[in-house]
């Protein structure tokens, strides 16, 4: 969930459109032996967590759903590697489902050097949460808001009657120094977007697809700014949903417009307008579509928009409608997106995203054409990609994404999917090259 947009600060470090080196098919070595791929990047391997006997896997339960959300925070303990943070909505400190965030301090590997729990009971947090609250439903990395130096999250609690989205302020070992609580805000999700208002503080989009905006199930998202005590601004929040945000006619009745995240994908046509992909993971009997939106650069309403979905917007690969074991039912394409930069090196940046309830889960990078279209795609799951995934059945992979960037410091790219869903869940994280 990182954001591309170009000229957008994040705290007081600019940050510019990321570019990568021409990309070319090519072989990958895997255990010493050659394996050719036709995909524009090289794919070096995955890490899985939680895995083997290590400290975190002891801590999860059956169900916790540990990935349920994720994003890279920034360098918390000053070693110099990315950290993260993933939520674990159904996990049961303090009450069942109360939820919780874990803070993973990693190595270069994409291994976990060591992790700091936050929940009702853990981890210094003192606020009461009710049973089913969900905390850790939506995470995100915001940078450094209360300016010492430490990177701080986002984190949401959607269900009532503490539906609240919370600024959580880390200490060096993870804990929480202190934090902000922000009422009446349900967030399924959470993105951070960087600060497309100049104001020098990261911005936050909330993902509400239960939202009743212009009919039952459509969905909502708000574009959220936080002033310096780290409180949402109320009277700016932008609602954008099928009746706000001049988004027009196109959502229909149960689409979930919103999805898990969204991705900031900056100005990809150059027209001045800020392109923002929102999915609606059950539009088209439960296929999955994503929206390409084109955001006013001052009111941040929408000005155009372009659907992609199996026969629209350039994509074509063929999404299930069939009812899944979870009873649930379709594909479930656009559930979650991060920008991922541009990887094929034609100069646009591209879109990586998922239909986690196709079959084993399938994850998607879309090549995208500079007018926001699909120029082609790869699949990534158990047969392509070349990352030779080894997912359970109905693995539910790529039901959550975020953009980490250069872990190892190798010019590769780690993004984070999560699976798992009907276990303690998981986290893959895969790592690429633009070859």
């Amino acid at each position: 969930m990182d954001c591309f947009l170009k000229n957008i600060r994040l705290g007081l470090i600019p940050i510019v459109l990321i570019s990568f080196y021409s990309c070319n098919s090519g072989p990958i070595l895997e255990n010493n032996k050659i394996i050719e791929t036709s995909e524009p990047y090289l794919a070096l391997g995955y890490v899985e967590l939680p895995y083997g006997n290590d400290n975190l896997l002891a801590e999860l339960d059956r169900g916790d759903r540990f990935g349920r959300d994720h994003d890279k925070i920034g360098d918390v303990d000053g070693d110099g590697v990315i950290d993260l943070v993933v939520g674990a909505r159904s996990d049961d400190d303090g009450e069942i489902d109360a939820g919780a965030v874990y803070i993973l301090f990693m190595n270069h590997d994409g291994s976990l050097k060591s992790h700091q729990k936050i929940s009702m009971i853990s981890g210094g947090f003192s606020d009461v949460l009710n049973e089913g609250n969900f905390f850790g439903y939506g995470v995100a990395g915001i940078g450094d808001y209360n300016y010492d130096g430490i990177p701080d999250i986002a984190v949401s609690s959607p269900v009532p009657p503490n539906n609240s989205l919370y600024i959580i302020h880390l200490n060096t070992d993870g804990t929480v120094k202190s934090y902000t609580k922000n009422q009446n805000i349900i967030a399924e999700g959470l993105t951070a977007i960087g600060d497309i208002n100049g104001d020098n503080r990261i911005d936050i989009v909330a993902c509400n697809p239960g939202s009743d905006d212009g009919g039952r199930d459509r969905g909502a998202i708000d574009i959220i700014f936080l002033n310096e005590d780290s409180y949402v601004s109320n009277l700016k929040t932008i609602t954008i949903s099928s009746s706000k945000g001049d988004f027009g006619s196109g959502i229909e009745d149960g689409d979930k417009f919103g999805g898990r995240e969204v991705a900031m994908m900056g100005d990809i046509d150059g027209d001045g307008t800020i392109e923002l992909a929102v999915g609606a993971f059950m539009s088209d009997e439960g296929k999955g579509a994503i929206w390409m939106l084109s955001l006013n650069s001052s009111s941040f309403n929408v000005e155009s928009k372009i659907k992609i979905t199996e026969g629209m917007g350039g994509f074509t690969d063929q999404l299930i409608t069939t009812v899944n074991p979870n009873g649930s039912y379709g594909a479930n394409f656009g559930h979650a997106m991060a920008a991922i930069g541009d990887v094929d090196g034609d100069g646009v940046v591209d879109l990586i995203t998922g239909a986690n309830q196709q079959y084993e889960g399938w994850g998607y990078i879309l090549y995208l054409n500079n007018d926001k279209t699909v120029k082609s795609f790869s699949i990534i799951n158990n047969s392509n990609g070349g990352f030779n995934l080894n997912l359970p059945d109905e693995g539910r992979f790529s039901r959550s994404i975020s953009y980490i960037g250069d872990l190892k410091g190798d010019g590769s790219i780690a993004v984070n999917l999560g699976g798992g869903a009907g276990d303690t869940g998981s986290l893959y994280t895969l790592f690429l090259k633009p070859n």
